[in-house]
This record gives C-alpha cells, sequence and structure tokens, in this order.
C-alpha cells in the first residue's frame, strides 16, 4: 500500500491544507514581523512612483522646468534605495524562515516516522516515505520562503494599485473592475485542475523515489541476476509517467497564465485607448493618465503573478497534504498512559500464554495460534521448526513490534501491553540473522545499543566476539568508517559487530536469530564460545538450525503452523517428536539412532568434519 491509497488518510480539497505549516511558523513570528513591515515598505514605494510620475509630467515637463526635473530624480533614486532595501529584507527574512520551517518539519516527520509500529513500514514502500520528507518538504520550503511572499507582495500591489485606479479616475477603474470577473473564473476552472494534476505528478515523482530506492538497495541481486536491462526499462517507464503527468500539468499552468495576462493586459489596451482619446478632449491631464496607466500595469502584473503563484500554492497544499497523512498516521504500538514499571532488579523471566496473533496484512491466516511458554531466568530455550513456523513472530511480539490478536506476553511478570516498549526493549538484546551495519565507523555501530560505553568497553565486546582480529587489521581499525550498510565488511565481519552490539549491551534477555549462521568453521566457534559465556545466567531464546546450538540449550521448543507442538531435550525430542527427528536429519545430517546421540561425539564429529 502507499501512502495515497491509505484510506485513513483524509485528503484535502483545496488549499487549506497550508493551514497545518502555520505553527512551524509561529515560533519565528519577530522575523515575519519583520518581513511583513519590510514587505509593506516596498509596495508603498512603487505605488508611490505612480504619484510622483503624475506629478513630474504635470508640473514638471508641461511646466518647462528643469530644477523641478532634477529634484525629482534625487526623490526617486531615494525611493529606489529604500525599495532596495526593505527588498532585501523581505527577501532575507521569508527566506530564513522558509529554510528553518522546513528543517523543522524534516525533523518532525523523521521523528515521528521512526516511533512509528512495524505495521506501518510492513504496508509502506520506504522509498515513498523518503520522498515525502524529501521532495514534499522542498515544495513546502519554496511556498513559506518564495511564494507566500510573492503572493502577499501581489495582493498589497494590487489592493493598492486598485485604489489608485479609483482616486486617479473613476471612469476608468470601473472598466478596469469589468474585467476582474473574466480573470477570476479561469482561474478558478483552471486552478482546479492545475491542482489535481499537481497531486498526481507528486505522486508519481514518489514511484519514481520508490522504484530507485528498492533497487539500489539491492544493487548487487540486480546485478547478480542480470536484472539491469528490465530495471532499466521499468524505470525509464516511471520516469516517462512522470513527465507525462508533469507536462500536462504545465500546459494547464502555461493557459492559466495565458488567459490572465491576455485579460488583463487587453483590459490595459483598451483603457489606454480610452484614456488617451479623454486627454485630447481635455478632461484628464497627460499625468493623470501616466499615473492610470502605471497602476494599471501594476495591477495587471500583480494579477498575472498571482495566477503564477497560485499554481505553486496547489502545488504546495499537495504536498502538504501528503505530509499531514504522514504526520497523522498514529503508532499502534504506544506506551499507555500510565505504564507499569518493570520489576527491579531484572529477572528476565518471558511467558507466552495462550497467544494468537495475525500480521495485519494476512488477517486469515495465523503466525501463532495459542502458543504457550514460559522461559525462566537465565535458561536458555531453542525455537525450532520448518519455516513460517513462528519462530520469528516470537522475537517480534518480545520486542513489542506488534501486540498479539489475543493473550498475554509477559516479562518478568508484567503484560508487554501494560509497560512503556522502550523499557521493554531496553532489557532485551537482538542479533538477528541478516546483521544491520549502519554508515559509521566501527566503535559507532558496536556502540548503537549503549551509547555511554567507553572505549574500553567497545573494545571488550569486539574481543568477546571475535571480531578485534578483523577490526585491528581496518585502516582506521575502530575509527574505520564501514560504508553503506556495512559494504566493507564480509557477511561473518558484520555478524560478528552484530554480536559485539549485543554484547555491550549487557541484556537480561538475549535474543539469537540464527546469530551463528553467517560465519565460517573456526570463526562459529569463536563466537559460539563468546555466546556462551553472555548467556550463562542470561535468559536466552534462539532460533536455530546449528547442531552445537541446540545441544547446549536448556530446553527446545518445536513449533509448528504456530503452535508448540512439543518440548525437551535433543534427545527426548528425537525419540517422541516425528517432526523434530526430520528437521535433525535434514538441518544437522545425522540419524536419529541412539548411536549417534553421545553429545560429546557428535560435536567431535561436526568439528572435524568442518
Amino acid at each position: 500500500m502507499s501512502l495515497r491509497d491509505d484510506p485513513t488518510i483524509e485528503r484535502q480539497r483545496d488549499l487549506s491544507a497550508l493551514r497545518m505549516v502555520f505553527p512551524y511558523m509561529l515560533p519565528y513570528r519577530w522575523q515575519l514581523v519583520g518581513a511583513a513591515i519590510a514587505l509593506m515598505i516596498a509596495a508603498g514605494t512603487v505605488l508611490a512612483m505612480g504619484t510622483g510620475l503624475r506629478f513630474l509630467i504635470d508640473k514638471g515637463f508641461a511646466a518647462g522646468d528643469p530644477e523641478l526635473l532634477d529634484q525629482a530624480v534625487v526623490v526617486l533614486g531615494g525611493v529606489v534605495l529604500v525599495l532596495a532595501m526593505a527588498s532585501y529584507a523581505r527577501f532575507f527574512l521569508i527566506s530564513w524562515v522558509g529554510e528553518r520551517v522546513v528543517a523543522d518539519l524534516r525533523s518532525a516527520l523523521f521523528d515521528h516516522v521512526v516511533g512509528l509500529s512495524a505495521t506501518f513500514f510492513e504496508s509502506r514502500r520506504t522509498g515513498e516515505v523518503i520522498s515525502r520528507i524529501g521532495t514534499d518538504t522542498t515544495l513546502v520550503q519554496t511556498v513559506v520562503g518564495s511564494s507566500v511572499s510573492i503572493a502577499l507582495r501581489n495582493v498589497l500591489m494590487f489592493a493598492g494599485g486598485l485604489v489608485m485606479l479609483l482616486v486617479t479616475s473613476p471612469k476608468l477603474a470601473g472598466m478596469v473592475l469589468l474585467v476582474i470577473p473574466l480573470v477570476v473564473i479561469p482561474i478558478v476552472l483552471l486552478g482546479r485542475r492545475v491542482r489535481r494534476l499537481s497531486r498526481s505528478s507528486q505522486d508519481r515523482v514518489a514511484d519514481v523515489g520508490a522504484y530507485v530506492e528498492e533497487t539500489l538497495s539491492g544493487i548487487r541481486v540486480v546485478q547478480a541476476f542480470g536484472h539491469e536491462a528490465l530495471d532499466k526499462a521499468r524505470f525509464a517507464e516511471r520516469v516517462e509517467d512522470a513527465f507525462a503527468t508533469a507536462v500536462l500539468r504545465v500546459r494547464n499552468r502555461a493557459a492559466l497564465t495565458a488567459v490572465v495576462i491576455a485579460f488583463v493586459f487587453g483590459a490595459v489596451t483598451v483603457v489606454l485607448w480610452i484614456g488617451g482619446r479623454d486627454v485630447l478632449s481635455g478632461r484628464i491631464t497627460p499625468g493623470e493618465l501616466s499615473a492610470f496607466v502605471f497602476y494599471a500595469i501594476v495591477v495587471a502584473g500583480s494579477t498575472g503573478a498571482l495566477s503564477e503563484v497560485l499554481g505553486d500554492l496547489q502545488r504546495a497544499a499537495g504536498a502538504m497534504d501528503r505530509l499531514i497523512g504522514l504526520l497523522s498516521t498514529r503508532a499502534e504500538i504506544a506506551a499507555p498512559t500510565n505504564p507499569v514499571v518493570l520489576p527491579v532488579p531484572v529477572e528476565g523471566r518471558v511467558a507466552f500464554e495462550a497467544v494468537t496473533f495475525h500480521y495485519p496484512t494476512r488477517p486469515n491466516q495465523a503466525a501463532l495460534e495459542a502458543l504457550t511458554f514460559t522461559v525462566e531466568p537465565g535458561e536458555t530455550v531453542a525455537l525450532v521448526g520448518p519455516s513460517g513456523a513462528g519462530k520469528t513472530t516470537v522475537f517480534q511480539l518480545l520486542l513489542r513490534f506488534y501486540d498479539p490478536t489475543s493473550g498475554v506476553v509477559r516479562l518478568d511478570g508484567v503484560p508487554l501491553l501494560d509497560a512503556d516498549p522502550a523499557e521493554v526493549r531496553a532489557r532485551i538484546g537482538l542479533v538477528p540473522q541478516d546483521a544491520v551495519i549502519f554508515s559509521a565507523d566501527v566503535s559507532e555501530n558496536i556502540r548503537y545499543g549503549r551509547p555511554d560505553a567507553s572505549d574500553a568497553e567497545v573494545r571488550a565486546a569486539a574481543e568477546a566476539a571475535h571480531a578485534i582480529e578483523f577490526i585491528e587489521k581496518l585502516p582506521e581499525g575502530f575509527a574505520s568508517h564501514l560504508g553503506e550498510k556495512g559494504v566493507r565488511l564480509s557477511g561473518g565481519q558484520r555478524q560478528r559487530l552484530a554480536i559485539a552490539r549485543a554484547i555491550l549491551r549487557d541484556p537480561a534477555v538475549l535474543l539469537l536469530d540464527e546469530a551463528t549462521s553467517a560465519l565460517d568453521a573456526q570463526s562459529e566457534r569463536a563466537v559460539q564460545r563468546a555466546l556462551e559465556r553472555i548467556m550463562a545466567g542470561r535468559t536466552t531464546l534462539v532460533i536455530a538450525h546449528r547442531l552445537s546450538t541446540v545441544l547446549s540449550a536448556d530446553r527446545i521448543i518445536v513449533l509448528q503452523d504456530g503452535r508448540a507442538v512439543a518440548s525437551g531435550s535433543h534427545a527426548e525430542l528425537l525419540a517422541i517428536n516425528p517432526l523434530y527427528a526430520r528437521l535433525a536429519a535434514l538441518q544437522f545430517g545425522v540419524e536419529e539412532t541412539p548411536a549417534v546421540l553421545e553429545i560429546s561425539g557428535v560435536l567431535e564429529t561436526r568439528g572435524a568434519a568442518e
């Protein structure tokens, strides 16, 4: 599902979406006041030029007084200087506010998005969210930092020019007012179409961004399967769709501008013709006609500029519409109003009580069904079962990425629904199957779960995870930058950094999701010994396929179709559970006969083979 398809997002039909920008502008009210003052001064100086022009023509040129002409030039120079200073102040202050507002808006969006539940990211494309935070906020910045200022300036010029037209010649002003409805009608009709096309254009741009993010994040798979040509073609289709929509939007906006200019300046031409005849007949002076034409051009130019700015406002309204939808998305996992505090000291007891769970995208298929088990403090429990049995889902619920459909998950006796998710997660350390490495140096990646750890503690965690050897071979050791997603490391090296991260966190509950799956035989044995040291006295849940991990567990729970179908030791399960016996044969490469169930013999044979 994309953001535009989200039924929970109410779509704005007009420019009212831009009102949501106001709360972000209020903290900078004094800068806005300064910009408004500068704006009024600039508009006033421009309008004053018309009166000066009238005075100069009627008094200076008509009287043939060169001294008066000299005085007029001096005054005009002063007016121009004031106009330049006011324009500088207006442009700087409003542009500063625009940049500041978009920075605050991007921070607010990021803060909100990283706090959303896993359900949100399960059904939305990451690339589209990135496009909203990047592209849409840029459109809002254009409006706040430029278009609004231009619109206000032209509104003032339009209103002031209209007043001066009435003062200069009520007759000619009345003719100009007759043209205004002819200008407003196309603005309203074409403006609606431009607004719809603006929203559609932004959707197409978001599609482009989403495809780029998805393709580049899996570029090695793309190249490994020779998929470049097909991806290029598909990307070109999306680009062309965005281009076609943008061209349609631009064509309608250009038509809007052309219609407005044609009507406005056509009216000015007619007024100039009628006014010229009035001058010849002596009903108005040449200075009055010059001033009237000046103000008519001001009004016409303001109207044309407003029609163009309206297009920017409509694009920004579409962008803000998207941002409102993103900001209004509620996190399904949130701390209760009065969360129950987890007991201290930490014990690490985990309990699933008749837990049933359906993923939001698969409401008719239970990932877990009436699952019940307890892990005592300090106990190591391995979860095994075929793919789709619900092993990873157990971890997802324990980390409270999701809440059970029914039943209760407890940590140290406290239902997770009653606790603060941040406090729950602070007691858990996770080593995922696919290690996530951030675009930072080695120290920062290890310190990720405990930012206040000392360098000595970071080093000790790296040593415990058997990572110190390859870290010290990096160009800058712990200060070495690892590239995006740790691209400069091998899979096994990334996994060891993830293990070091969990070791440094020193959690009460340790979750190992195939923690040694990416390691070679030698590294696996070293890391397994490190894990055994940190697992000692610590509650540990292991999703395991490795023989050594299963045999060292205190208990093994066999999951099938979201249910716990058996529980016991390796030897017991081989004897009583056909599913486990089959998994042991497939995954461990051993026969389920008593002769091979001597643990030491199995481990020695396994180690020698590797």
